[in-house]
């Protein structure tokens, strides 16, 4: 039995390891591909080591891509505004989903959950429609506003909530005269960390890679994202892949470390939630 236990074991790390290293090449590469110039990642078999053109890279995309500080910083001030925006607003409408009790409740919770089946290209017609019509072309706040509040994110509130908080410590702060809004932030938010970091990363990271949306509400390059503004390189003359490639990487790279610094703590916000104690 041990003998079979351990070959499972054996088993399961060459999976785990196998798998890693897939979802790991693509970063690897591009950090490598940054360093070279064209005719080397062109070349057959492309280079698997780093190289010396990074520099000569940087410049290239600084040349092509003007505004790539801009568009960097742009891309810090959506996601952070969204981010925030999103844990203001999905806390408060999963408390009320897991909470109140009011007519059309599960009517009204289904809906939400059914604006999760819709593909995210059906609304590009009717966004860029309508923030042309208010005059927000060009403006992050065609970014910020339409993202305030997701449904994925009133799910995992409105699943952690029910989970995790006892109603009758919600009955006692309103028997000792708490408002409803005080309720929520003093005792609720204080008991919902761990959600409300993991909601707070999701965003980060889906608003810091959204491409649909700057793509049909912006059309001048000094207010593009940064995904788009690196898509944008393609369009320049030979496509310079090693100053795509240095670009991408100092894009990710904040990811990567947000990553690294709180991925225990997106687990264990992921989980802690799931199952009723």
């Amino acid at each position: 039995m041990h003998n079979k236990l351990s070959k499972s074991h054996i088993t399961a790390y060459i999976c785990i390891a196998f798998g890693a290293v897939i979802m790991l090449a693509p970063f690897y590469f591009m950090f490598v591909y940054a360093t070279h110039d064209n005719s080397s990642i062109l070349s057959v078999p492309p280079p698997m080591f780093f190289g010396d053109a990074l520099a000569e890279n940087f410049a290239i995309l600084i040349e092509r891509l003007p505004y790539f500080w801009h568009n960097l910083g742009l891309s810090f001030f959506v996601a952070i505004a969204v981010t925030i925006a999103n844990l203001l607003l999905c806390s408060m409408a999963g408390y009320a989903f897991a909470i109140f009790e009011f007519r059309f409740k599960e009517v009204l919770f289904a809906m939400v959950m059914a604006t999760l089946m819709l593909p995210p290209f059906l609304g590009m017609i009717p966004t860029t429609m309508i923030m042309s019509a208010i005059g927000w072309m060009n403006d992050p706040k065609a970014l910020i506003i339409p993202a305030a509040c997701g449904a994925m994110g009133i799910f995992l509130m409105r699943q952690y909530i029910s989970s995790a908080i006892p109603r009758e410590l919600v009955e006692a702060a309103r028997m000792d005269g708490c408002s409803e809004f005080g309720i929520y932030w003093r005792v609720i938010v204080p008991l919902i960390t761990p959600a409300v970091g993991t909601l707070g990363l999701i965003t980060f990271i889906g608003s810091w890679n959204n491409f649909m949306q700057p793509l049909v509400v912006m059309n001048d390059m000094k207010m593009f994202t940064i995904p788009l503004a690196l898509r944008a390189l393609q369009g320049t003359g030979q496509v310079p892949w090693g100053a795509i490639s240095a670009g991408a990487a100092i894009a990710v790279l904040p990811l990567l470390i947000l990553f690294i610094i709180t991925s225990r703590q997106l687990i264990a916000g992921l989980t802690a939630g799931a199952v009723k104690g």
